[in-house]
């Protein structure tokens, strides 16, 4: 299995010899080497066994290091970068000819953020390049949110993770391109679709769930997917209608509990009802549902507004039913 630490010298020593490390950010844990270095980046898609046409985003900790990679940030995108970065909003620009194709699925653009978590800034400014740094599991499977998440899935094939403890957003970041004259939403995450039109005005949304050419990461329909079947819809209905045993069936839902069902396999995000909440805790109740002795996850759709158009793009891309 792999080391896990702290120490942002021995991240930085690993890095700078083209090795992978598993770095904390406040949305998700990444997989991370050197943007730059394109042997580097072939472990990530080896490691995470990723196609290579899905692009990578680019980690950076300044928005004058921004520049060093994309020919232009428009004003509108100063705008929210100077609001929401450092965090969970990542910026889609031309990009400059120092990024290799490699990162950008080889196309002419790049995804770039600034993350908001203490580790993840230190350990950037310690290294005389960018990171490309897609989410620290294999492809398709639920992203980690905790160092032992990473050491469960990619732990014998990755010399170290930085711990830098449970990610506070738990979902990834929302990813906004400028590469048209109306910006468009290519993912719905960690800043909320309204946060930003309360910035910059109306955005345009191409969050399509059966895109096979993406632009950006975290566009493929399938995504985020527990090992157990997922079905999403009313889960009174859902229990009524299903041909399992009760005790067979595992539970997501935002804070009902639901009568017959063990209550180990039901899982409440959040007993409050937020949203918040609900989506820090989204993949980690995924990921404890998955290790149950059951047969199939039934989960409800989420309020379909702020974070939530996040949780429930996400519960769409892991579910069978689309």
């Amino acid at each position: 299995m792999s080391e896990i630490g702290k120490n942002i010298k021995t991240a930085v020593d690993l890095l700078n010899k083209g090795q992978v490390v598993a770095i904390p950010t406040e949305t998700v844990y990444g997989l991370s080497a050197n943007a730059l270095n394109i042997e580097a980046v072939e472990k990530i898609f080896k490691v995470k066994g990723r196609p290579n046409f899905n692009p990578l985003i680019v980690h950076t900790y300044s928005i004058e290091k921004i520049s060093d990679f994309v020919k232009d940030i428009p004003k509108n995108a100063q705008v929210l970068i100077k609001k929401f970065s450092p965090g969970p909003l990542t910026y889609v620009f031309e990009k400059k000819d120092i990024i290799p194709k490699i990162v950008t699925g080889g196309k002419e653009s790049v995804a770039v953020r600034i993350p908001n978590h203490p580790l993840a800034l230190e350990l950037l400014r310690n290294l005389d390049f960018p990171l490309a740094a897609p989410s620290a599991n294999p492809f398709g499977f639920i992203s980690p949110t905790t160092a032992l998440h990473v050491n469960e899935q990619l732990g014998d094939k990755i010399p170290y993770i930085l711990d830098g403890g449970k990610c506070q957003v738990g979902l990834e970041s929302t990813i906004i391109s400028f590469l048209k004259e109306t910006p468009e939403i290519l993912r719905f995450g960690g800043v909320s679709l309204e946060d930003i039109e309360n910035e910059i005005g109306k955005v345009n949304i191409k969050v399509d769930l059966l895109n096979e050419d993406p632009t950006s990461p975290g566009q493929l329909k399938s995504h985020y997917a527990p090992n157990h079947k997922l079905i999403i819809g009313d889960i009174d209905k859902l229990i009524k209608e299903n041909m399992f045993d009760l005790d067979r069936i595992g539970i997501i839902s935002f804070s009902k509990i639901y009568e017959n069902i063990p209550k180990i396999n039901q899982k409440q995000l959040s007993i409050s009802n937020n949203l918040d909440e609900a989506a820090s805790e989204l993949f980690k109740v995924m990921r404890e549902l998955d290790k149950n002795d059951i047969d199939i996850i039934f989960t409800e759709n989420f309020p379909n507004q702020k974070i939530g158009k996040a949780i429930n793009d996400r519960l769409k891309r892991a579910s069978s039913d689309f």
